[in-house]
């Protein structure tokens, strides 16, 4: 497999920091964004299921904090969207600013363990996934444990300031607590750790966490490519760009290469393919033509092997 990770994906080599860099091998990577969330309802065992049968290399977890301290699989800071916790807990709503907007949330943070598995996470999908529940990060790992690789992302670390929460160190206390790290760790299922989170990213390098790690990012205005990746040489193992980073700087994915780091652009939706025939089209343009390493996708079943 491509060489985003030690033994499974290529050769981990040592850079003069000390941060991994990855050598770059052949097969390209098919990561299951949300679980395959094309077609079941991101972030449940559902979707995790569905995206192994489909042939994913790996299945994407997004990680939140609850409560009590334990983390579940959730893309967003809150649980209105894709829970029906409005319905269930009306009133324990905080007014906060997330992403540059002040609005009500239903932070999962707010929440113990015990009532977000009272949620439901599937009707607002569609009602046949009615009764699905968030998962914990513990109940993801053991489903996919040996079928796939895993691929957390610690989301919007931001939202725990002034919460006591240490999100690098519950991550890190997971990891040795499922053995998905350190000579124990079974080769079957390797991780990457992903975040857009600069602070968190270089915490991730400088506690030499023991997994590859890739720094999330788009740009808005000017981009510098070579400066971005000067930046990260020698402490991260590899990007993660949205696509349309790809398409305005295609050189991006050589530079990176040249320093010893991947390219993961994410997200390739059949839903959402205006310049191109379909989604596989897409994804072959960007894994074939511009070379990138391996891509996040709802539809792990269109990926295209060669």
């Amino acid at each position: 497999m491509r060489g985003l990770i030690a033994g499974a994906l290529g050769l981990m080599l040592v850079g003069t920091t000390g941060a991994p860099v990855m050598a770059q091998t052949p097969k390209k990577v098919n990561v299951a964004h949300r679980g395959a969330s094309g077609y079941a309802p991101e972030h449940t065992l559902a979707a995790y299921r569905l995206a192994i049968e489909q042939g994913a290399d790996f299945v994407e977890q997004d990680l939140a904090v609850t409560k009590d301290g334990v983390l579940v699989c959730l893309h967003d800071a809150s649980l209105e969207r894709t829970t029906d916790v409005e319905t269930k807990f009306p009133t324990r709503f905080s007014e906060i600013k997330i992403e540059g907007r002040t609005r009500k949330a239903w932070l999962a943070n707010d929440f113990t363990l015990a009532e977000i598995k009272t949620l439901d996470a599937g009707s607002w999908f569609d009602p046949k996934f009615a009764g699905e529940r968030v998962p914990t990060f513990d109940e993801a790992v053991a489903l996919i444990r040996g079928k796939a690789g895993l691929y957390p992302e610690l989301k919007t670390p931001e939202i725990y300031e002034g919460r006591n929460v240490d999100f690098v160190a519950l991550v890190e206390a997971a990891l040795d607590r499922l053995k998905l790290r350190g000579p124990a760790a079974d080769p079957k299922t390797p991780v990457i750790l992903q975040t857009f989170g600069e602070s968190t990213a270089r915490a991730l390098a400088a506690r030499k966490i023991g997994v590859p790690v890739v720094f999330l990012f788009d740009v808005r205005g000017p981009f510098d490519a070579a400066a971005m990746v000067a930046s990260w040489k020698g402490v991260i193992t590899g990007f993660g760009p949205a696509k349309q980073v790809l398409t305005r700087a295609p050189e991006f994915v050589k530079l990176a290469h040249a320093a010893g780091m991947t390219v993961t652009p994410y997200t390739f939706r059949a839903a959402a393919t205006p310049s191109y025939a379909n989604v596989t089209a897409e994804m072959e343009h960007f894994l074939y033509t511009l070379g990138v390493d391996a891509l996040f996708t709802d539809n792990p079943d269109k990926f295209p092997r060669r």
